[in-house]
């Protein structure tokens, strides 16, 4: 399946939210330190409900220690600077669907890395600023899980 990254999330239910989806799909939730949050948080627990069992998560202490865990692959950095939009890309199984810190995204140095296929978008209508992180990648999620047939699904 694929790879949800967080970078430094700074909210507990958007994470809570995240691990629901990666449970729902068959995604992979990797977080990278710094959190903004203990992954005890009854806030982040009562988000994930019960899924907390269901869901692969694993937290990274950096962003180096990530690539190196989830070896090499694909990476794509969603951005609201990038001209590309998410659904242009064909999605293999094993990639990355990166996402960066709310409420300021992915910074220059991050999405500098050399890791970084391509930077990429969710279409908005202008003067928005961003979606919600969770609402982001489960949409990133889904198209990627669509292109594949929804594979596994009932």
């Amino acid at each position: 399946m694929f790879n949800v990254l967080f970078f430094s999330p700074r909210i507990a239910p958007n994470t809570g939210n995240a691990i629901r989806m990666v449970a729902a799909t068959g995604c992979e939730l990797h977080l990278v330190e710094p959190l903004g949050f203990e992954l005890s948080e009854p806030k982040l627990r009562r988000a994930g409900l019960d899924y907390h069992d269901l869901a692969s998560v694993t937290v990274h202490p950096n962003l180096p220690a990530a690539w190196e865990a989830i070896g090499p692959t694909r990476v794509y950095a969603f951005t609201a600077q990038a001209t590309t939009s998410f659904t242009d890309i064909a999605y293999q199984p094993g990639d990355v669907l990166m996402f960066g810190p709310e409420p300021t995204g992915l910074a220059t140095d991050t999405l500098a890395d050399p890791h970084i296929t391509a930077q990429v978008r969710i279409p908005m209508l202008a003067g928005r600023r961003s979606l919600n992180l969770s609402n982001a990648a489960a949409v990133a999620a889904y198209e990627a899980w669509r292109q594949h047939g929804f594979t596994g699904a009932v």
